[in-house]
């Protein structure tokens, strides 16, 4: 059912209403402020990504990742949380909307969290690796994604290897 609200902050919070990460509402919302495209959901997701709670940093960094009109005010925003963020889900997030935002200078954070402990941030690592490796691919990044593509968990390495063929044309 979409949300009868179309403030921003009326809209972030049906959002913030929808527990599920992966909830319709919470999506929804994210998509109207992705069509919007405006200042005023930018500043509001830079808002929620400096939040108390995980749950509004969650949805902080979704939105931020799609609002591509705002990547050079998203990157250090984003850069800033990879480095800082303690949540393997909000790293997860921000990885994924680096993938999202396809800009190399992220490179740095998304290989800095592709060692991650937790397999969930390593996952956003290898899918954003792909997105972020700029043309012609940087090497470091290459190595990495290599590296996550041999990675214990089945889930990374199939998703890292998929973006190692897809970025030189090779099959691991």
């Amino acid at each position: 059912m979409p949300p009868i609200e179309r403030t921003v902050r009326g809209l972030i919070e049906a959002a913030l209403r929808d527990t599920d990460p992966d909830g319709p509402v919470r999506w929804q919302v994210i998509s109207t402020l992705r069509q919007r495209g405006d200042l005023e959901s930018f500043i509001e997701a830079r808002r929620l990504c400096a939040a108390d709670s995980v749950t509004e940093r969650l949805l902080g960094v979704d939105i931020m990742g799609m609002l591509s009109p705002f990547v050079d005010r998203t990157l250090p925003v984003l850069r800033y949380l990879a480095a800082s963020e303690s949540d393997a889900m909000v790293l997860y997030s921000v990885l994924i909307a680096f993938g999202h935002l396809a800009d190399p200078r992220s490179l740095p954070s998304v290989i800095d969290l592709a060692g991650h402990d937790d397999a969930r941030v390593r996952y956003g690592a290898a899918y954003a690796l792909q997105h972020v490796l700029g043309n012609p691919p940087d090497r470091a990044g290459l190595e990495a994604l290599r590296m996550l593509a041999v990675d214990s968990d089945a889930d990374v390495a199939g998703w890292a290897a998929l973006g190692v063929a897809l970025t030189t044309g090779r099959v691991l």
